[in-house]
C-alpha cells in the first residue's frame, strides 16, 4: 500500500504539479494526516526535488493561519502541498505564497481512499476545459439564482472575477485543491437573500443523513434548520463567519460525495455555498473560517439564463 501512495504522489506531483528535480518542495502537515504527508515527501525526494515536511499542529478550523514559520517556507519554496485536517486554502499564508511564485496544491482531509480512488483519477486534461468554460460564464454574469425542492437563494456576482480550479498548477503563482475541479467566485457582500437546502454535505460536520435548510437575509444566515443546524453555527461563530463567501460550481465526474468537502465540492451535478472569509479570492470577508456546503442536482440561472438543470450543465 505504500509503495502504492508513492507512486500516486509522484504521478501527481509530475502531471499537476510539474515538480522537477532541484526545485524547493514543501510539504505542509499536521499530526492528522501526517501518515499521507510522508507519502508525498518520500514521492519528491524520488523526483530528485529538494523536499522539506512540515509538521504543526492541527488547526481548530478551516481558514484558520498556519504558524509563521510554516508561512514563511511556503513563500520561499517552488512547489507546496499542504496535506491537513482543515483547509489552508483562504488564508494569507497561501495568497501570499502564489503571489511569490509558488505552484500550490491544498488537500484539506484527504483520506487514503480520497488518494487511490475516485477524484484524483480524473482526466485532468478535459477537467480543465470544463472548469474554464464554467469559469468564463460565472466572470460574465451579473446574478446567480439556485432553485431545489422549492427554495429559492438569489445573488449579486456583479464584477467579482471567477477562479478555475483545474487540478493542473503548472505556471508559477497557479494554486487550488487536490483532487479539483470547480469553478468559484466570490458573492458581492450582503446581497444574498432567499432560502437554500444543503444536502451534500458540509466541511467539518461530513455528509449529512438529513438536509439543512438555510435562510438568508442580506448576505447573512438568520436561520439554520435541521439536525446540522446548531453545529454549522457554533463553527462559524456570530461574527462574519455567517456571511455569504462563494459560490462555486463541480467539473470532476470522477468525484463522488464521501463526506470530505474536499472532493464533494468538486463531484459534477452539484454545487457549494461556503460562508465566511473570501479576500483571497476577490470579496472582502476576513473572518478566520470558510465552512462550504455541498447542494446535489440543483436548477442554476445566471442572468436569468438556466446553465443547470438538475445538476446536468447545458
Amino acid at each position: 500500500m505504500l509503495e502504492q501512495m508513492i507512486q500516486i504522489s509522484q504521478n501527481v506531483l509530475e502531471k499537476c504539479l510539474g515538480l522537477e528535480g532541484k526545485e524547493a518542495f514543501v510539504v505542509v502537515t499536521d499530526d492528522v494526516k501526517k501518515e499521507l504527508a510522508e507519502s508525498l515527501y518520500e514521492a519528491g525526494k524520488r523526483l530528485g526535488a529538494e523536499a522539506m515536511l512540515m509538521v504543526m499542529s492541527e488547526r481548530e478550523r478551516s481558514g484558520q493561519e498556519p504558524p509563521a514559520p510554516v508561512a514563511s517556507a511556503m513563500m520561499q519554496a517552488d512547489v507546496v502541498v499542504c496535506i491537513t485536517e482543515h483547509s489552508l486554502t483562504h488564508t494569507q499564508a497561501r495568497k501570499k505564497a502564489a503571489a511569490a511564485g509558488a505552484r500550490i496544491a491544498t488537500m484539506p482531509g484527504i483520506t487514503e481512499d480520497m488518494f487511490l480512488e475516485g477524484a484524483i483519477s480524473a482526466d485532468y486534461s478535459k477537467v480543465k476545459d470544463l472548469t474554464e468554460s464554467v469559469t468564463e460564464l460565472l466572470t460574465a454574469g451579473k446574478t446567480v439564482r439556485i432553485e431545489k425542492d422549492g427554495y429559492v437563494l438569489s445573488f449579486s456576482i456583479a464584477g467579482r472575477n471567477a477562479i478555475p480550479s483545474t487540478g493542473l498548477y503548472l505556471i508559477p503563482g497557479e494554486s487550488g485543491n487536490l483532487p479539483s475541479g470547480e469553478a468559484y467566485i466570490a458573492p458581492v457582500e450582503g446581497t444574498a437573500s432567499g432560502r437554500i437546502l444543503i444536502d451534500g454535505s458540509v466541511a467539518g460536520i461530513g455528509r449529512l443523513d438529513s438536509p439543512l435548510l438555510l435562510t438568508i437575509e442580506n448576505g447573512r444566515i438568520v436561520e439554520a434548520k435541521g439536525e446540522a443546524g446548531a453545529k454549522l453555527l457554533e463553527i462559524l461563530g456570530d461574527g462574519d463567519g455567517r456571511l455569504l463567501g462563494e459560490f462555486g460550481i463541480g467539473t470532476n465526474d470522477k468525484a463522488r460525495i464521501t463526506g470530505v468537502v474536499l472532493e464533494d465540492e468538486k463531484v459534477y451535478g452539484t454545487i457549494h455555498v461556503a460562508f465566511g472569509s473570501n479576500n483571497t479570492f476577490g470579496g472582502t470577508l476576513s473572518a478566520g473560517v470558510h465552512i462550504d456546503g455541498v447542494v446535489k442536482k440543483p436548477n442554476i440561472y445566471i442572468d436569468d439564463q438556466m446553465i443547470m438543470e438538475n445538476g446536468e450543465l447545458k
